[in-house]
């Protein structure tokens, strides 16, 4: 047998291995020493401290317990877990050697100084968006913060997934690094909307489902995805409440409140938390950008609206020994059924809320376990106790099944989505170090 067939084939091989190392190869830049904070203007640190707590940047960069920004918080994914890095302008272990030259590629195009590719975790598809102007800011805030010496720990990524030099495919693939292009047909609140939305707050990053490669699925944008701890972030393309979201609505649930749909809470609370630092315009422009997308459940919100409420007074509905319609109106009637003909925030209108309408329980579910308001990521307002040692897995289960069944007038949610046992495992998030240094 002859190897000069076999010899070839090693020589193409060799040769794309060759190419694809040029091509994924990226320079190192220049080390520079830490610039002295008061090099940057005030207000462009201000504006920088703005734009940091809008992009949700401490949540993701701070660990349980740790200084902010320094890092360690782990990411699990399906490919393991990812630590988040230090970015204090400390020399050894932040990016106090970061030039802006270097900091800029690391947002737009998800490449660290030394030029190793950065994981998709880090959602730069979304950072590719920003402008000069508020990458600038960014650079100056956090090199204006004390540095904080902090070791990120070991990823946890197999091989051979954890060569950096894939990420190159990967985002040959699914990574188009282009500006925001604002769209002219729109007015200007929703063209700042949009630039907040998909690059400063990357809400799709939690709101978009994933493909098994890790990627934003393509032509699904805003579906919903489960997220940390098996909550799911809702879909923002479609409203499955009967209850229209109004643009008064969406800005009020951003800026903490409680709303007819629900309330911030599980890995939503930290993100309106860090809103709270956008001024009511952004806020507003954010709203009116989510209510151009999100469509009705039905073509009449309004009638279905005012039956469910219907059934919702009816004291009546559902069997009167009916374990499930026992134990709701024990431990949940007395906030919950009001008696009030309209839907009122303040108590919670249970019928009209996300959780209980969405095809999954995992939110109705961990809302019950853990209470609403009593945790430190949860946005301010009302409080509802904690019903986890209260309450048995079945008899949660039952109380949704009552729900559904006999209020809403919609099927129950199989008995194989319900995962009540694991979904106890994880218990109220630990508060963080404050998000903003003093």
């Amino acid at each position: 047998m002859s190897i000069r067939p076999l010899f070839g084939v090693i020589c193409v091989l060799a040769v794309g291995v060759v190419a694809y190392a040029a091509l994924a190869w990226r320079p190192a830049i220049v080390p520079i020493d830490p610039p002295a904070p008061q090099s940057f203007a005030p207000g462009l640190v201000a504006q920088g401290k703005m734009l940091a707590s809008g992009g949700n940047c401490a949540t993701c960069h701070t660990a349980a317990g740790g200084a902010p920004f320094a890092g360690g918080y782990p990411m699990v994914t399906p490919f393991g877990t990812i630590h988040t890095t230090n970015i204090t302008p400390d020399r050894e272990t932040g990016i106090g050697t970061w030039s802006l030259v270097a900091f800029t590629r690391a947002l737009r195009e998800g490449v660290a100084r030394d030029g190793k590719h950065l994981f998709p975790a880090f959602p730069y598809s979304h950072f590719a968006l920003l402008s000069d102007d508020d990458v600038a800011a960014l650079y100056a805030y956090l090199m204006t913060l004390p540095p904080v010496k902090a070791k990120t720990p070991a990823n946890t990524v197999p091989f051979p997934l954890d060569i950096r030099a894939l990420q190159a495919g990967w985002k040959m693939l699914y990574f188009k690094p282009e500006p925001f292009r604002p769209d002219p047909a729109k007015s200007g609140d929703w063209n700042r909307g949009a630039y907040l939305s998909e690059g400063l707050a990357h809400c799709a990053a939690c709101h978009t489902p994933r493909n098994i490669l890790g990627a934003e699925s393509v032509g699904h944008p805003y579906y919903g995805a489960r997220i940390e701890h098996d909550w799911w972030a809702w879909p923002l393309h479609y409203s499955f409440s009967p209850q229209r979201w109004t643009r008064e609505e969406l800005v009020s649930y951003l800026r903490g409140n409680t709303t007819v749909h629900g309330r911030a809470l599980g890995p939503m609370g930290p993100v309106v938390q860090s809103l709270a630092a956008l001024p009511d315009s952004d806020i507003q422009a954010i709203a009116t950008y989510f209510g151009d997308l999100i469509r009705p459940v039905s073509a009449r919100p309004e009638a279905l609206t005012a039956e469910v409420l219907a059934r919702s007074r009816d004291r009546a509905t559902g069997a009167p020994k009916d374990r499930g319609r026992q134990l709701y109106y024990a431990a949940c009637a007395g906030c919950h059924d009001g008696g009030d003909s309209r839907p009122l925030a303040t108590r919670m209108e249970l019928m009209l809320s996300s959780a209980i309408w969405y095809p999954r329980p995992n939110n109705f579910v961990l809302a019950v376990l853990d209470g609403v308001g009593s945790n430190a990521t949860d946005a301010p307002g009302p409080m509802m106790p904690p019903f986890r040692n209260a309450l048995s897995d079945a008899e949660i289960i039952d109380i949704a099944d009552y729900l559904r069944r006999d209020r809403l007038r919609q099927p129950i949610w199989p008995a194989y989505l319900y995962d009540v046992d694991r979904m106890r495992d994880h218990p109220p998030p630990e508060p963080k170090a404050k998000d903003q240094p003093k």
